[in-house]
């Protein structure tokens, strides 16, 4: 963990992105990153004051999204307090019709669209760790797919013409940004789990691959360990005393603030050659090692380094090697210049 000088953020004026998912957690991260750098940021989700969260009956899990207290508005208001402009959009990114008036507002309001956060995720609330593929509950799993996939392809679907009109002007690059847990493509503990977090990987890929010619890349971005207000709740602590939850969790002393993982967004959106990362995945930390970003309390928090101390060497983050295998198959040699 080492300490940064104060943070510079790069210069986002006059750019219009969408994060779909910016309630809470790493959406609302990437949505405050992306207004401290003076960016128009539509902030996208379910939670809204008008529907406030329901009271629970019984005793439930800080990771139920439906008890949750943050909403849409507050990450909006919080966009537009760091020098941003936050604009809070309900929708339901498995409604195709509401994500289509959301593209349309965002064309009518703006006519541009640079950059694409798919966030939706929703997934903890299905997850059941422990269970092999003959225990686990299929429905639960199956919603996960819905909520953590479904919904980021439906977003692109809409988004993208929009996106690829704006970067018709070669100084208006896009980007889409998916984001995963990890950046490796091991087993992750749980069959519906892993499936969805490497699909999300994919789907920076497959539209890397259409989007080549289009002045738009797509990478995928994992979070470390994610300091999230849910995870704060869940381990008895808040944001002020959260060290001291590295005496029952010595790995949390290594934990980002879901704004660390947004100023890696920003810096992507940033980089005049984004074009050549399109296609692969990245971590929070190492793209701070890159570009040199720090965390809401200067800090740079390195979870890759946390963990080859605690386990080794066994990360195996995606290299060189590994993307070679992704180019250079049947369709590249027999329809190379599709789409064009």
């Amino acid at each position: 963990m080492t300490a940064s000088s104060a943070y510079k953020p790069p210069d986002l004026r006059g750019k219009v992105a969408l994060v779909a998912g910016a309630t809470r957690g790493t959406g609302r991260g990437i949505a405050l990153a992306l207004g401290e750098a003076g960016a128009t940021v539509y902030c996208t989700g379910r939670s809204t004051r008008a529907k406030p969260h329901r009271k629970p009956t019984k005793k439930t899990s800080p990771f139920e999204l439906a008890r949750r207290p943050e909403t849409i508005e507050e990450t909006a208001k919080m966009v537009t307090a760091r020098g941003g402009k936050g604009i809070p959009v309900v929708v339901d990114h498995l409604e195709p019709k509401q994500v289509e008036r959301l593209i349309a507002r965002i064309r009518k309001e703006q006519k541009t669209l640079h950059t694409l956060v798919n966030d939706i995720w929703g997934g903890d609330q299905f997850a059941e760790f422990g269970k092999t593929i003959w225990q686990l509950d299929l429905e639960k799993g199956f919603a996960m797919f819905r909520s953590a996939v479904h919904t980021h392809m439906i977003t692109s679907h809409f988004a993208l013409p929009l996106m690829m009109e704006t970067a018709k002007n070669k100084e208006a690059r896009g980007l889409v940004v998916e984001i995963t847990d990890g950046d490796s493509y091991t087993y992750r503990g749980n069959l519906f789990y892993d499936l969805v977090k490497t699909t999300v990987i994919r789907l920076a890929f497959a539209q890397a691959r259409e989007l080549r010619r289009k002045n738009v890349a797509a990478v995928a971005l994992t979070p470390g360990f994610l300091r999230s207000e849910a995870m704060l709740e869940h381990l008895g602590v808040t944001e002020a005393n959260w060290q001291d939850a590295g005496k029952k969790e010595p790995g949390f002393l290594a934990s980002e603030t879901p704004l660390f993982a947004g100023r890696a967004v920003a810096a992507l959106a940033a980089d005049p050659n984004i074009t050549k990362k399109s296609g692969r995945v990245f971590s929070s930390w190492a793209l701070s090692d890159e570009y040199g970003f720090c965390d809401a309390d200067s800090r740079r928090p390195h979870w890759g380094k946390y963990f080859i101390a605690k386990y080794g060497d066994c990360m195996k983050s995606c290299g060189d090697a590994f993307y070679e295998h992704w180019f250079g198959g049947p369709i590249d040699v027999v329809f190379g210049d599709w789409p064009k």
